[in-house]
């Protein structure tokens, strides 16, 4: 489904009652635009780019509330062009050729230049995508994509690479503290006339429960203004208006696996508090502790190893607890292991000698399994040399056979597994340091 804009004119104001007030106060001009300042401050490309009406196709990457949209209608009304939107979500294939001829005989008619904006561009799958190409590629339309996720998963190269990518970030709190400033004071778009005060505690919890989304600060307001009996606005009438917090989520998005990634940095980075915070924020926003708990066991494994082998058998209690008694004590359970492992000595060793012994199974030769390594359950393989010399290592001191070798003759030289001097490592790391002493003192060696 498309719908047609034309910002090159004044917006009419016989309808701003009725519409939502994120709405009427959406900037006219750049100079009116409130963050971004990395691409829309003075002097800056895109900033520069609109207000000199230099339309190029764009993709326009961030959170919700960040003003993806609002930067669509600037680059618009700068440029007097005529917009058509459209919403992956609400449209196909169908739509974007209705769109395509619009902008057609826009051309044909009067020579007025499209830009097409998409909102939710990433929900469009590949072929969707791909009959944007050739109408940017000859310049019937100038594209402009929004997307809350990574582009760089979410949409095709060839789409990627016919655009500019611009990353827009959550709104700083001084941002928003700008847009709240001039909802409240504006007496034409905003709520000037109302004469409202928002106490310093109330404007703090809005401007915390809004996480960078100014349109999202904009709707709380409005709700607090309807429940403000006397035109004040207290911490009392923004919870009875809003309520708690709703977290910004998405199970399938880029947050998640930025909370995730989060988390994870935080326990492998040794800091207990960052890891029950990220831990507290997975959970409070509907995330599985479940798959906490299976992210921890890799941790245990992968960044703690034989550093804290501890590690691993206090994930899988907390694991086998959560089953036994159910969420409530189950997650405490999960955050006591995420604490524990951010605490414990760390050693990626394992993780590194798996890899290169993994690597090196895939790629290099198949050597065969040395001779006094082999199983011989027959006379017949016994006959063929199979387990020939080889040393029992109970029978000698310390249950170790100086100059002995496991690996085959190629490989003689070859370590995997080369422990960090921190935790239980430290330990096997004297261990093994002690037994290639021996091996080096002996006379006797299995490969000469």
């Amino acid at each position: 489904m498309t719908q047609e804009f034309n910002f090159s004119g004044d917006d009419p104001e016989d309808n701003l009652d009725t519409m939502p007030l994120a709405a009427r106060m959406r900037p006219m001009t750049c100079d009116e635009y409130v963050g971004q300042s990395h691409i829309m401050g003075a002097g800056k490309p895109l900033r520069t780019s609109i207000e000199k009406g230099r339309l190029h196709s764009m993709v326009l990457w961030g959170p919700p509330g960040t003003g993806k949209t609002t930067l669509a209608e600037l680059i618009a009304r700068y440029s007097n062009a005529s917009v058509q939107r459209i919403s992956a979500v609400t449209s196909g294939v169908k739509d974007i050729r209705a769109a395509i001829e619009v902008a057609k005989i826009n051309a044909q008619k009067s020579g007025l230049r499209t830009l097409l904006f998409v909102d939710e561009v990433h929900r469009f799958n590949k072929s969707q995508q791909d009959a944007f190409l050739p109408f940017i590629e000859d310049g019937t339309v100038f594209f402009v994509g929004a997307t809350t996720e990574n582009p760089s998963f979410e949409l095709n190269r060839a789409l990627l690479s016919r655009t500019r990518v611009y990353v827009l970030k959550s709104l700083e709190v001084e941002d928003l503290d700008k847009v709240l400033t001039q909802a409240l004071d504006d007496e034409s778009k905003g709520l000037g006339k109302l004469n409202l005060t928002l106490n310093e505690s109330a404007k703090k919890r809005l401007l915390e429960l809004s996480s960078g989304d100014a349109r999202r600060l904009l709707n709380y307001l409005e709700l607090c203004s309807d429940f403000s009996d006397d035109g004040v606005i207290t911490n009392e009438v923004v919870f009875e208006a809003v309520g708690e917090k709703v977290p910004t989520f998405d199970k399938g998005g880029d947050q998640y696996y930025d909370l995730i990634s989060a988390f994870h940095k935080s326990v492998r980075g040794s800091s207990p508090d960052a890891a029950v915070y990220w831990y507290a924020r997975i959970l409070v926003a509907g995330g599985d502790p479940l798959y906490v708990a299976r992210r921890l066991l890799a941790i245990a494994s992968e960044d703690i190893g034989n550093a804290d082998p501890r590690a691993l058998q206090v994930t899988l209690n907390a694991w086998d607890i959560f089953h036994r008694v159910g969420p409530a004590e189950g997650e405490r359970a999960i955050a006591q292991a995420a604490i524990y492992c951010a605490c414990a000595a760390k050693s990626n060793a394992v993780y590194k000698a798996f890899n290169q012994a993994k690597h090196d199974a895939a790629h290099a030769a198949d050597f065969e399994v040395p001779y006094h390594l082999r199983n011989a359950p027959t006379e017949l393989m016994k006959d063929q040399g199979f387990g020939a010399d080889y040393k029992y290592a109970h029978d000698h001191p310390g249950a170790y056979v100086a100059g002995d070798c496991y690996l085959p003759e190629a490989l003689k030289e070859t370590k995997y597994y080369m422990p960090e001097k921190r935790g239980l490592e430290k330990q096997i790391a004297e261990k093994l340091s002690y037994l290639e002493g021996l091996d080096m003192q002996s006379a006797w060696k299995r490969y000469e």
